[in-house]
């Protein structure tokens, strides 16, 4: 088992990881599921006795505010105190909306991030960004908060599809493309399916834990994490309001696309990126730019008129705050 120290918490890593849920000293325990991870993962944790099982639908389009308040609801008809914890068994959208919720519910109490998802586990789970969609606009609102710890266990992947795990791949490449080439040319080396799943949710783990000790509130180094992520969050918002969602990491792949022909890279590093994704991992329509700008607009990075745009100069090596008019894109 790998522990990989954090800001103020440990993210576990292994086989025997789920050994280390202690919630011992928490006087009431809650675990939020959705209807997959309570059917397959919830028997995988170690009993808990006595814990509330708040139970949500699955998908995006129910990571808002109005499961935010059943969420609450749940806690105070159970008369949760400030000495209780929530316990988040699941992917991308668990771990955000839960981790938003208990650090709320009456101004905050602990939550422990059990990621079950290869996205959640690679990125969600880890850097304390929390937050549910408004207004049909990605995580429109939200805080930076900390788990009391994370835990990742890589047998929550074999209730995973494959799909699923094309999907969730989408932030290892993102991890790879901003800062380490040697991780890219091991990724596009080698078969998706041969992948050592250990070695590489490892590896994307420290490369983002790495960027949010040096930055944990988004000033600097951590904005090169939104690579991949304008295009992408306006890609997924506007599937969305088409009543046709898609994954997360659907949408940032198609983001990392996007950016990557917005980036200062050759015609060659450009096409290899493309095609990496397009062959790799099937993926639904790209929207021309003109039915993205609306959700462009509202993108809570944007500075005055300007999209704000995190870019390569190079494969490992992103730069930050590189700001477009509409016309430039």
């Amino acid at each position: 088992m790998k522990e990989i120290k954090s800001d103020n918490y440990s993210v576990w890593i292994g086989k025997n990881s789920l050994a280390k849920l202690d919630v011992s000293a928490y006087s009431k325990v809650a675990i939020l599921v959705d209807e997959n991870t309570k059917k397959y993962c919830l028997p995988l944790l170690p009993g808990i006795k006595n814990s509330v099982i708040v139970e949500i639908k699955s998908g995006e389009e129910n990571k808002n505010i109005d499961n935010c308040n059943f969420i609450w609801k749940k806690l105070t008809e159970n008369h949760f105190d400030r000495n209780s914890v929530l316990i988040n068994l699941g992917g991308g959208v668990i771990c955000d909306m839960g981790g938003f919720c208990a650090s709320t519910y009456k101004r905050g109490i602990d939550f422990i991030q059990i990621p079950t998802s290869l996205l959640a586990m690679v990125d969600a789970s880890v850097g304390g960004k929390l937050g549910v969609d408004f207004n049909g606009l990605k995580n429109q609102v939200g805080l930076f908060s900390n788990p009391k710890s994370v835990i990742i266990n890589y047998k929550f992947l074999e209730t995973l599809a494959e799909n699923e795990l094309r999907s969730g791949f989408a932030e290892v490449v993102k991890h790879a493309l901003i800062i380490d080439k040697n991780l890219w040319e091991h990724l596009k080396n080698n078969p998706f399916q041969d992948l050592d799943w250990e070695e590489i949710i490892e590896t994307s783990v420290q490369i983002k834990n790495k960027i949010v000790i040096s930055d944990s509130k988004e000033k600097e180094e951590r904005k090169k994490l939104n690579f991949g992520h304008t295009f992408g969050h306006a890609i997924e918002s506007y599937y969305l309001k088409k009543g046709t969602p898609i994954s997360h990491g659907e949408a940032i792949f198609m983001g990392i696309i996007l950016d990557s022909e917005l980036s200062s890279l050759s015609v060659s590093e450009k096409n290899d990126i493309k095609n990496y994704i397009l062959s790799n991992f099937g993926l639904p329509y790209i929207p021309p730019k003109s039915d993205l700008l609306n959700f462009l607009r509202n993108d809570k990075k944007n500075k005055g008129e300007k999209i704000n745009f995190s870019l390569l100069n190079g494969i490992g090596n992103c730069t930050i705050d590189n700001l477009l008019t509409e016309d430039e894109l």
